[in-house]
C-alpha cells in the first residue's frame, strides 16, 4: 500500500475561523470509520421488522439472521459491514467564509488514512490500468459536494455505495413501450418496480431505491442518490409522493423476490422520491438502489471541528 499523504495545511480554515486542522481531520476520519463499521439505528429498525415476516426457517429468515449478525460484529469489531466499502459520497454544508479548496483536500487525506486503518477497502482502481494505489484517492473518489452556508457550523453527511448495487441503478426515458409506462406517476411507479423485477434480488437486498422524476440524465441520477440521504422513518412533504412511495414499497415486496433473492416478503425497505423540473421533451425516471448494507451518517460539527451530534 502507498504510504498515506501528509496531512494537509489548513491554515487557511485556522485563521479565518479557529479550526483546528488536526482536529477537523480526526473527525473526517471519525465519520468514516462510524458509516463504514455502524449502521444508523433507522435502517437496523427496519431489517429487525423485515427479519418478523419473514416464515420461520425459510430462506428469506436465514437470509435475514446472518445480516443481523454480520451488523453487531461489524460494530463490535469496528471492522467494514461489507468488503465492499464502496463508492464514497461527501455532502457537506460549511460556513461560507471557510476555504473549500482546504476542506475538500482534508476529506481526501482524511479517505487516505482511514484506508490505511482498515475502516475502508482498497476499492477505488484507475479505469483504465486497473491499478490501485491503495488510498481510495484519485480522480472522482472519493466524491464531494461542498456548499456553502450563512450557519456556522459544518454538516457533513457521507454514504458508502457498493459497487453491487449501484450496478441494479436503473434510468428510463418516458413513455416506455416495453414496460408500458406513460408520462404520468402510473408510468413512473411502473418503471421502479420493473428496477426491482429487473435486479431479482442482485445488489444485495432487502433494498432501499432513491428515485428521482424529472430533471436531465445527470442531475436526475445525482438527485436520486440524495435521497437516500433521507431516513427511513421520514415522510414525504409532497402528498402524492408520499402515496407512490409507499405503493411501491408495498408492491414490490409482495413480488416474492424477498431478501438476497431467496424469496420472501422483504424486498424493500423503502422508497423515497422527489421530482425535479424537466424539459418538455425529457421525461426521465432515474432510480438509485441501495443494499441492505445502507452505509450513511452524518454529523453536525462545529466551527473548531468539534463533533456536536450524530444525524442519523
Amino acid at each position: 500500500m502507498n504510504s498515506t499523504p501528509d496531512v494537509p495545511d489548513v491554515q487557511a480554515v485556522a485563521a479565518s475561523s479557529g479550526v483546528s486542522s488536526s482536529k477537523l481531520y480526526e473527525t473526517f476520519i471519525e465519520v468514516i470509520r462510524k458509516t463504514s463499521t455502524e449502521l444508523p439505528q433507522d435502517v437496523i429498525d427496519c431489517i429487525e421488522a423485515g427479519k418478523k415476516t419473514e416464515e420461520k426457517d425459510s430462506r428469506g429468515a436465514y437470509a435475514m439472521g446472518i445480516i443481523t449478525q454480520n451488523i453487531g460484529l461489524a460494530k463490535v469489531k469496528s471492522q467494514p459491514l461489507c468488503q465492499d466499502t464502496g463508492s464514497i459520497l461527501f455532502y457537506i454544508h460549511y460556513p461560507s467564509h471557510l476555504d473549500a479548496e482546504v476542506i475538500s483536500e482534508t476529506a481526501r487525506q482524511a479517505v487516505a488514512e482511514a484506508t490505511k486503518k482498515g475502516y475502508l477497502r482498497q476499492n477505488s482502481v484507475d479505469s483504465l490500468t486497473g491499478k490501485n494505489n491503495g488510498t481510495n484517492v484519485g480522480p472522482g473518489s472519493p466524491t464531494l459536494h461542498l456548499e456553502p452556508w450563512k450557519k456556522s457550523h459544518f454538516d457533513i453527511r457521507l454514504m458508502l455505495k457498493g459497487g453491487g448495487c449501484e450496478n441494479v441503478g436503473a434510468q428510463y426515458s418516458l413513455p416506455d413501450t416495453r414496460i408500458g409506462a406513460g408520462r404520468d406517476i402510473s408510468g413512473v411507479k411502473k418503471c421502479i418496480l420493473d428496477a426491482v423485477q429487473q435486479a431479482q434480488g442482485k445488489g444485495c437486498g432487502p433494498g432501499v431505491l432513491g428515485v428521482t422524476i424529472g430533471g436531465d440524465r445527470a442531475t436526475g441520477y445525482l438527485s436520486s442518490k440524495e435521497q437516500l440521504l433521507r431516513k427511513m422513518n421520514d415522510t414525504n412533504p409532497n402528498p402524492e409522493l408520499a402515496k407512490l412511495e409507499k405503493e411501491c414499497t408495498d408492491a414490490a415486496n409482495e413480488l416474492g423476490i424477498g431478501p438476497m433473492g431467496f424469496g420472501g416478503k422483504t424486498t424493500l425497505m423503502g422508497t423515497k422520491v422527489n421530482a425535479l423540473n424537466r424539459l418538455p421533451a425529457s421525461f426521465f425516471v432515474s432510480i438509485s438502489y441501495m443494499c441492505w448494507a445502507y452505509r450513511r451518517q452524518g454529523a453536525e460539527i462545529s466551527a473548531d471541528g468539534t463533533i456536536q451530534k450524530w444525524l442519523y
